[in-house]
């Protein structure tokens, strides 16, 4: 009984000062540097989270038109008589993401036959992305894709492919041929890719009413020269402020064009399918 007396005062003093003195004075676990200790227990907890890697900025952040990415002469020269000079736009539910546009004409050189003639091209941008990587390393990764998808298009005879230099940071020419409406089409397929943006252009024509099948060497120039023309576009607009149509390769950029393709994606259901007769219509693929 007399030990605890000195115990039981105690309790009792502290009980009779004001709460905010019992927090200072009475706790018997309070120490003068307790704020200190606290804090140092935060600090050193936030500084031993370690910091996530920080991903690459993609290098472009927009596409430019792809129906006015290719010059009004270039189109002109490899598309002979196309129904819409300024083409017709494919389906997007972003064009800063993914855009496509195409083109077909059929050239009819009277007793000698008709030329047919079809392309188009498809812009695939990729942002960067912490969980999935680099926009770079993402467009790279679907360029090998293009690639493959291309080299085993259906029906096709005669696969080969090969590097294209000159074309973007890295380009792969495929080309086949494809028996179709009872005539022998002849295709050249160009993919491409500069920085986090994959370019895949597709050129292909044939003869009918007894014209000559065009020649391989002359559908791959066409590929080549266009694929050029789409890659300067993407780096020559892509990430501007700007939203005029690119140079494309060429100076003689149809003016107009921007005017036509606002006409066109309200119908770009009407224009054929690539490879397709002349006479047929269908969706151009996106």
């Amino acid at each position: 009984m007399h030990r605890s007396a000195p115990r039981l005062s105690r309790i009792l003093a502290c009980a009779a000062v004001p709460v905010m003195l019992v927090a200072v004075g009475c706790s018997s676990d309070s120490g003068s540097d307790g704020k200190k200790n606290a804090g140092s227990s935060s600090s050193g907890t936030a500084s031993s989270k370690p910091s996530e890697p920080t991903v690459e900025p993609a290098k472009f952040t927009d596409l430019p038109d792809p129906c006015t990415s290719i010059g009004k002469k270039t189109i002109e020269d490899l598309v002979p008589e196309a129904k819409k000079k300024g083409g017709t736009a494919g389906g997007s539910s972003d064009l800063s993401v993914r855009g496509s546009c195409s083109w077909n004409g059929l050239d009819d050189q009277g007793v000698k036959g008709s030329q047919y003639r079809w392309m188009d091209v498809g812009f695939t941008r990729f942002d960067s992305d912490q969980a999935l990587g680099s926009g770079a390393k993402r467009a790279t990764e679907d360029y090998a894709k293009q690639v493959t998808k291309a080299k085993a298009s259906e029906g096709a005879e005669k696969v080969a492919a090969e590097p294209a230099a000159g074309i973007g940071e890295e380009a792969t020419l495929v080309t086949y041929g494809l028996s179709k409406t009872d005539e022998d089409f002849v295709y050249a397929t160009v993919v491409a890719r500069t920085g986090n943006v994959v370019v895949t252009l597709t050129y292909n024509g044939a003869g009918y009413a007894g014209a000559k099948t065009p020649s391989s060497g002359d559908i791959v120039k066409g590929a080549q020269k266009a694929a050029k023309e789409a890659i300067a576009a993407v780096e020559e607009f892509a990430g501007s402020e700007d939203s005029s149509p690119a140079k494309g390769g060429s100076e003689e950029t149809e003016k107009g064009t921007e005017k036509d393709t606002k006409k066109d994606r309200a119908d770009a259901k009407g224009d054929a399918e690539g490879g397709a007769s002349p006479k047929s219509k269908a969706t151009p693929k996106s």
